[in-house]
């Protein structure tokens, strides 16, 4: 097994492959990061408690000393995707695959790379999702935020002896759902992520974002909105954890009750296995959160959501609050707008204004 991206998705799973016995090279293109977990292993720390576990790494210019390569996991941030695909599909033995394992709608985009290298196409193609969740604090230096289950499928459907076995290797780090329909998941998790992304437009506490009402009832909209591109792009969105996109289609005040309270659910399961007289947690928002404010460096929301809104302008449907979302936090990449919760009276009267606003 290759993961190239060796952040907190990939570094995660890969250390826990690696203690399980699996043979794991962990491939990133951060030097220090690299020499780090080759001279002291991997530390985690987090809702486990704290670990090290020996583990293997290279730079990229270093991936051809693996030889044919089998199974790669791509677990960089979006905007890598294509890249990661470039550096892995040359190095492809006769039955490698590629496994889509980030959040993003970037499955065509690895088709792509593979065709345009003449390596093949969906076929050598596995879709992952992980719902888990943490942060590379330091180079060598992980933090398990929260836990999940992790999604795969076949594109096709498939029941696969590749899938049977990646499957027994990633259930070494938590469980593996394996989905019939892995684009319908992937699609669910990129809508529910309108509201992950929401909470990035302020530096506060999850419990003053999503688990205010009157902030909820925001982020629901935009939500909404995702789900209606799914729906016009034919896709059967699927449940999970943190996510019913039932309750995401509101007609009346106690349907949009009863998504506040699912909001307010899935706010719990990401705190329920933290315990702050154990650890005291340096990862208290999203992922694009901690991009903006720790990592300073841009986060996947473009990436993300341009994509999510091209889905929507094809079909067409109505993406202009995941276009606003997306554009504010531009802004705040860019040094031209400032976090605070002034952004989110700017989307609420943005939502109002387009009569968009849930019951």
């Amino acid at each position: 097994m290759t993961i190239i991206g060796a952040g907190a998705i990939g570094g995660l799973a890969g250390s826990h492959m690696a203690r399980a016995g699996h043979d794991v090279v962990l491939v990133d293109r951060w030097v220090e990061h690299v020499e780090a977990m080759n001279r002291d292993g991997m530390r985690i720390d987090g809702v486990r408690g704290d670990m090290r576990i020996p583990v293997r790494a290279l730079t990229p210019d270093r991936l051809a000393e693996r030889g044919p390569l089998e199974a790669v996991l791509i677990a960089t941030k979006s905007q890598d995707v294509a890249a990661a695909a470039r550096l892995a599909i040359p190095h492809l033995g006769p039955d490698g695959f590629l496994v889509h394992y980030l959040n993003g709608l970037n499955i065509p985009v690895i088709e792509e790379e593979l065709r345009a290298a003449g390596a093949g196409g969906r076929e050598r193609i596995v879709g992952g999702i992980p719902n888990y969740g943490g942060a590379l604090v330091d180079p060598g230096h992980l933090e398990f935020v929260h836990e999940g289950k992790i999604q795969l499928g076949e594109l096709d459907g498939a029941d696969t002896p590749r899938l049977r076995e990646l499957t027994a290797m990633l259930e070494s780090l938590t469980g593996v759902q394996v989905s019939q329909d892995i684009w319908a998941q992937i699609w669910s998790k990129e809508v529910y992520s309108n509201q992950v992304v929401f909470s990035a437009l302020v530096d506060a506490r999850i419990h003053e974002t999503l688990g205010v009402e009157r902030y909820a009832r925001i982020a629901g909209a935009v939500v909404r909105e995702g789900v209606e591109i799914a729906d016009a792009n034919g896709i059967q969105l699927e449940a999970f954890d943190f996510f019913d996109p039932d309750n995401y289609r509101p007609r009346t005040a106690a349907d949009t009750q009863k998504l506040i309270d699912n909001i307010k659910h899935a706010i719990w399961l990401l705190k329920k296995d933290q315990d702050p007289n154990k650890h005291q947690f340096r990862k208290k928002g999203s992922g694009m959160w901690w991009d903006i404010v720790y990592r300073k460096r841009k986060s996947e929301t473009e990436a993300h959501k341009s994509k999510l809104i091209a889905y929507g302008k094809a079909a067409g449907a109505d993406t202009r609050l995941t276009q606003k979302l997306m554009e504010m936090i531009v802004e705040i990449e860019e040094g031209k707008r400032q976090l605070g919760f002034h952004n989110y009276d700017e989307l609420e009267a943005y939502v109002a204004s387009i009569g968009r606003a849930l019951p």
